[in-house]
């Protein structure tokens, strides 16, 4: 259907036929009754200056003025009729609304100049063969009245068309963009749902592997501490004292760590960057808190070596200024692989090794195969200490392998790019 920007306000088709709305089809129908009344008063004296009946001279009216009901299905047609009964000097206002139908809707401006210009040159030499029998004086006001009157009954019309078409299209086209601003804001409001979300659920695994790491540690030194004391409260009362002091030492530092944390995770206002980098979401502490270094690796080994564990260090290189992030995912990765000895290798010789290298420190945690008079202190597994370590490592960009070896024990390694 072609529109010519009457338009009724609402949303969707409700009109019949090839009408949208009911408004349109009844302001089309009232159009085509005046305009066949028109024609059918101007058939009379067209049929008496052809020689036909009135009678037919009316219906030929009648039929031609019916066409405007058209306009919105047909316009190039309309103004075809309007142009072809221009001679019978009858159809004004089926040509000025069929122009203006013309004009408004969506036909190629050429074809709107090409019939434009037809009905203009038609009306002029109408217009002026009858008027130039009728006025006394010279041609060329019959020129210039007959031009008027072919300019005043196609330009305005087409003129009015245009605009009116344009400001229907400018609409349009402003409201498409409304309706796809309103879907991209829609889209864009559940991508940053999702991001949201994702943000949550990162903050929550960080916290979670925090939390392990921070007191997985030292509680198991507190259980091996305990099961030493419990082996020994009977045989060697001093060693048990020390063994209970240990228990406390480790308990307490445990209870400072935790607190810590949670006062940082309390007190902190930052909110999550839903955007954040998977790297700082994995790796990074929580704000304010600054995190072990490479410097406490020697009192973490010394605290295994008190527990009873055989622990040998290894370090080779010099230290470097690393990222704050590469020195806590380090002593994080040798903190977790230790607490595993503790608990799946009691009584196993444990070699930690420390290599700094230009860009990169690695380390490595290898145990040998369980004596077989070991006894453990049955500390329970979560199963969360490698996946804990390996998404550290990775965050950073490092590598990380685990694994048994071929002489029956487990080694943890791992690798950290820094600069």
């Amino acid at each position: 259907m072609t529109g010519t920007g009457d338009e009724c306000d609402g949303a969707g088709r409700d009109g019949p036929w090839w009408w949208e709305r009911r408004r349109g089809a009844v302001l089309d129908v009232g159009l085509g009754v005046v305009s066949a009344v028109e024609c059918a008063f101007e058939g009379i004296p067209f049929a008496h200056e052809a020689g036909l009946p009135v009678g037919l001279g009316v219906l030929f009216g009648v039929l031609v003025g019916a066409v405007l009901v058209l306009r919105r299905r047909w316009p190039i047609a309309v103004v075809l009729v309007g142009i072809a009964v221009t001679p019978a000097a009858m159809g004004f206002l089926l040509g000025v609304v069929g122009l203006y139908t013309l004009a408004a809707c969506e036909v190629p401006r050429r074809i709107t100049a090409t019939l434009a210009a037809m009905s203009l040159a038609g009306t002029f030499v109408v217009t002026y063969l009858r008027t130039r029998g009728d006025v006394d004086g010279e041609g060329a006001l019959v020129f210039v009245l007959s031009a008027f009157m072919a300019v005043a009954l196609t330009v305005p019309p087409v003129l009015l068309g245009l605009y009116v078409g344009a400001r229907r299209r400018l609409m349009e086209s402003l409201q498409e963009r409304a309706d796809s601003l309103e879907r991209e804001l829609s889209l864009l409001a559940d991508r940053a749902e999702e991001r949201a979300e994702w943000a949550r659920q990162e903050e929550r695994t960080r916290i979670a592997r925090e939390m392990h790491d921070v007191v997985a540690h030292r509680v198991s030194l507190m259980v091996v501490h305990a099961a030493a004391l419990q082996a020994v409260a009977g045989k060697d009362p001093e060693k048990a004292v020390r063994n209970a002091v240990l228990v406390g030492d480790m308990g307490r530092q445990a209870l400072t760590e935790l607190r810590e944390m949670l006062g940082v995770l309390r007190a902190s206002e930052k909110p999550v960057r839903a955007v954040a980098p998977v790297a700082a979401s994995v790796a990074s502490v929580p704000v304010g808190e600054e995190g072990p270094s490479l410097a406490e690796l020697e009192a973490l080994v010394g605290q295994s070596r008190a527990a009873g564990m055989c622990v040998e260090m290894v370090v080779q290189g010099e230290r470097g200024a690393y990222p704050g992030e590469v020195e806590q995912t380090a002593y994080r990765v040798v903190q977790e692989a230790l607490t595993n000895c503790h608990k799946h290798a009691p009584g196993a010789r444990v070699v930690v090794r420390l290599a700094h290298r230009e860009g990169e420190v690695a380390m490595q945690v290898e145990n040998g195969p369980c004596e077989g008079e070991a006894r453990g202190a049955d500390l329970p597994s979560g199963g969360n200490g490698l996946l804990g370590m390996r998404e550290r490592v990775l965050g950073l960009g490092g590598v990380f392998v685990s694994g048994p070896t071929d002489g029956g024990g487990f080694r943890v390694s791992a690798v950290l790019p820094f600069g």
